[in-house]
Parts: C-alpha cells; structure tokens; sequence
C-alpha cells in the first residue's frame, strides 16, 4: 500500500478567467511508489509541459529530484486553469517537499527557464491587479510593473537559488512621472505628447468645437460628410485631448494590453481601437465557442471606439452596440463560462451621407437615387442614433483658422476639474440639473417641437452641462443648450 513520506504542501497561486483572476491551491503528494511526476486539475498544455521545466530546472542547479511519486493537485478542480506561470509554485512544492518552509502568506506566480531563471508572463500583472493580494513572489522582471500596484509587499527573484535561501530583491515604488490635475485627495495624469495635433486641421471650426464637447464630457459623436472632409481626421485626433486618467483607471487600461501582449508603459493616454468594418460580432463583443472572450469594445473601456463608414459594420454589430453604450457594459454568456466586463467608452463614428459620398459635396454630382440613399442610412437605427449625443453635418470648409491640441486639452481640463473628475456623459438619471429660467423655457420647446424622448431630452441636458463647464460654470444658461441643441441630429 502506498504510503506518503510528508504532509501534502500547499501553495496559492492563481489563473485568469477571462479577464478576472481566481485563486488556484497547487497541492503536492510525495508518495512510496515507483517514480512519476503528474499534474491533476484540469491544467492546460502550458501547464502539463511546466513537468519537464520544472524537472530541469531543478536538476540544472544541483536539487534533488525526489525518487518518488510525486502528484500535483491545482484546486479547485473543476475550473480550466493555463499559463506557464504554474511553474514556479509547482517548482517550491517540489524544492521544499522535505523542509518545513512555508509559502501561506504568498501568492506565487512566475515561469521557469530550464536553467532555474524566472521569467514573466503576460498574465502575471492582470492576475495581481485582479486580486491585489498582500504578498507576492514573482519574477524580477515582473516587478517592475507589479510595482505600480498599490498596496502590495512585492517580493522579486530572478533565479531559483534565489527563492531557496530568501534573498528578494529590493523594488523601489516609484510614483508615475507625468503632469497631474489633483481633485480632492485624487491624483489625474495627463501627458502634452500630441502625436496628432489639431493645429494640422484648416478650418471646420464647428466641428473641432463638437469634438472638444465630445471629449469634455466622452459623449458619443458622429460625423457625416463626403469622402475628404476631414472627420477621421478629426476623431483620430480626438484621442490626445481625452480627459486625464487616475491611477486605478492607468492600470486597468494596462491590464488589458498586458493580456494582449503588448507592452505596459503606465502612459496616461486612453485607449483607441479603430476596427474594420468587416469585423465580427465577436470581434467586437466578444465571444467564443470554447470560452468567452473579450472583443474590441472592452479594449477601449475608459478610451474611444472608432467606427469608420458607420452604416459598412454588420447590422447585428450596429444593433448590438446599444446596451453597451446605455449600460456600460457587456455580458458574454456560454455553456461553460460567463463574463461580464465594463464598456466605459467615448464611441466616435464616421459616415458618407450616401453610397457614392457625394451628396454633401460642393464640386462633386452625387450618382444615388432616393431609394438607395434611404437604404444606407436605414442601416443605422433611431434607438442607435438616440444614443450617439453629439451629430455633425459636414462640408468642404474654405476657412483657414487653426487651433492646437493643447488649446483644446486645457480646456478639457478645465472641464474635467469642474465635472470633479467624473464625466458628464455618466450622470445618473435621477441628477438635478441646475438650469436658469430661460434654458428651462428653451428645453421645454425642445422637446415639443423636436418630440424628444426621455433618453433624448437627458442627453441634451448632459452635453448643454458640459458646455457649461468649458465656460467654467455649472449652471446651465440659455446659450449652452442652443449649442446642444445645434449638434442634435433631427
């Protein structure tokens, strides 16, 4: 009969699913039996190969193999669980199998070379960021963007060795090294990197001012104009002058790139994600017949999503787009797994007045019927139409005025201190606006002659608020909802 030589070892460690992480206990065995090494618990590929890593790993560097049967438990076991960063949890159990070093307090994560390194992986920040445990072991590499994480003891190794004799090394905590607005006790990073200015746009006054609004307040924007105009100009621009960014939303826009693999670089610049108009629902939602999976709009939470020649994007996408920018956010249901995820997002949208892009134009003969006009703009319904707050006419424009992006963006500061570091566009529907006689006078015969809904009507108090606050103000006189008013499609 087999016989265990030690108590089982316990250690946590943790696996994303989705996009949030869960605690994972990897249990070891040490059994009288002829020699084998297994791991249970519905580990992936990466994890089932971490054996021969975590084998050589050992042995390269001098520790004994133990001449047992040693079996790995990952609890709990009916959750999938991946990631080469079960290595090094796996490793201690097997390092410390006979000594009474104990890891309760930490949650251990990091990959193995076959040298006895630790390495990063991309899911070791989002797991930490998820969980925000006390204490973790990494890997040096790891740390440095751990680091920015508030309230965690980081200890850091880069080697096995390392880990046995207990020497981390130190990681100095250092705040992000960029400008900040401070409101309250709450600190909004900004940066004046303009790589696409506005000064580089002649003319189209109005619509530099609707896209300002726009990024006061992160309504949602649509331009309409023939091919040239100049409206993806325009909303690629508008990224640079989008509100500052506090810490906590630093990171989880970091945690996003992280899990996509990109590099984490703290830049408090907001997320774009511009895709095409070919693109799946579950490219842009996203979804998955094994799991689900996040789509472009959970990419640009706390960003912009741009889609250019609106009406080209499939008409499920379009339909589907309006919880997410009423509710601000999305759930993913599937057999096997569920996941909800925030869809904090300026949604910006460009579009031909009709097929052939000419009608708007002064030069040029639009080619398109009636019917076939009508057909184009069908694609877009009312209900998505209610929810896009700022809408823009555009035509050729001769004027040769220019105003810069850091113009525009100390006034978008300007705004977000008086929004108190929250955006308009967010407000709750029960918010008491505060609006002089006149504006209430002017709103009233808003939503008689123009038959505004509910939905409508507040949108319309929302952009007239942020228009106030560019002009320093929190009451809502006549002259801010009229400027609503004049980007209110009809």
């Amino acid at each position: 009969m087999e016989k265990a030589t030690k108590k089982t070892k316990k250690i946590n460690s943790a696996t994303l699913n989705g996009f949030e992480a869960k605690r994972v206990e990897v249990e070891s065995s040490f059994m009288r039996a002829l020699p084998g090494f297994s791991i249970v618990g519905l580990g992936s590929q990466s994890i089932q190969e971490s054996k021969e890593r975590v084998k050589s790993a050992l042995l390269n560097n001098g520790y004994e193999f133990p001449p047992l049967k040693v079996v790995i438990s990952l609890s709990p076991s009916d959750l999938k669980k991946e990631g080469s960063h079960f290595d090094l949890p796996i490793a201690l159990s097997i390092l410390f199998y006979n000594k009474e070093k104990n890891f309760d307090d930490f949650l251990v994560l990091g990959e193995l070379g076959l040298d006895g390194s630790l390495k990063d992986t991309n899911s070791i920040f989002p797991i930490i960021l998820s969980l925000k445990p006390q204490k973790v072991i990494i890997p040096l590499e790891s740390a440095k963007k751990v680091s920015k994480i508030p309230g965690i003891e980081i200890y850091a190794f880069s080697h096995l060795s390392e880990i046995e004799k207990f020497e981390p090394q130190e990681i100095k905590k250092n705040e992000l090294n960029y400008p900040y607005l401070k409101i309250g006790s709450k600190k909004y990073y900004y940066t004046l990197d303009f790589k696409l200015d506005f000064k580089d746009v002649l003319g189209q006054t109005q619509a530099k001012e609707a896209a300002l609004i726009a990024a006061a307040g992160f309504h949602n924007i649509l331009f309409e104009g023939s091919p040239g105009v100049g409206k993806s100009m325009i909303i690629n621009r508008l990224r640079y002058i989008l509100p500052p960014m506090s810490l906590e939303e630093i990171l989880e826009v970091e945690k996003y790139n992280s899990l996509e693999g990109k590099e984490v670089t703290f830049k408090p610049l907001r997320p774009f994600r511009a895709p095409h108009y070919s693109s799946t629902k579950s490219a842009i939602f996203g979804g998955g017949s094994r799991g689900a999976k996040i789509g472009e709009i959970a990419f640009a939470n706390k960003g912009m999503l741009f889609f250019d020649e609106l009406p080209h994007f499939q008409k499920d996408v379009l339909e589907n787009l309006r919880l997410p920018l009423q509710d601000k956010k999305v759930l993913i249901s599937r057999v096997n797994s569920k996941i909800e995820y925030e869809t904090d997002i300026l949604f910006a949208a460009a579009m031909n007045p009709c097929p052939c892009g000419n009608l708007l134009s002064l030069d040029k003969e639009c080619r398109c019927t009636d019917l076939e006009i009508r057909r184009y703009k069908n694609r877009i319904s009312e209900p998505l139409y209610d929810r896009i707050e700022l809408y823009l006419q555009m035509v050729e424009d001769e004027d040769n005025s220019t105003i810069s992006s850091e113009e525009m963006f100390e006034k978008v500061l300007i705004a977000f201190e008086m929004q108190k570091g929250k955006f308009n566009s967010n407000l709750e529907e029960n918010y008491q606006f505060n609006l002089e006689n006149d504006a209430y006078d002017v709103l009233k015969r808003a939503v008689k002659n123009f038959a505004l809904s509910k939905r409508s009507e507040f949108s319309l108090l929302k952009v007239s608020k942020t228009v106030a606050n560019l002009n320093k103000r929190d009451k809502i006189i006549k002259e801010d909802l009229l400027k609503a008013l004049q980007f209110r499609r009809r």
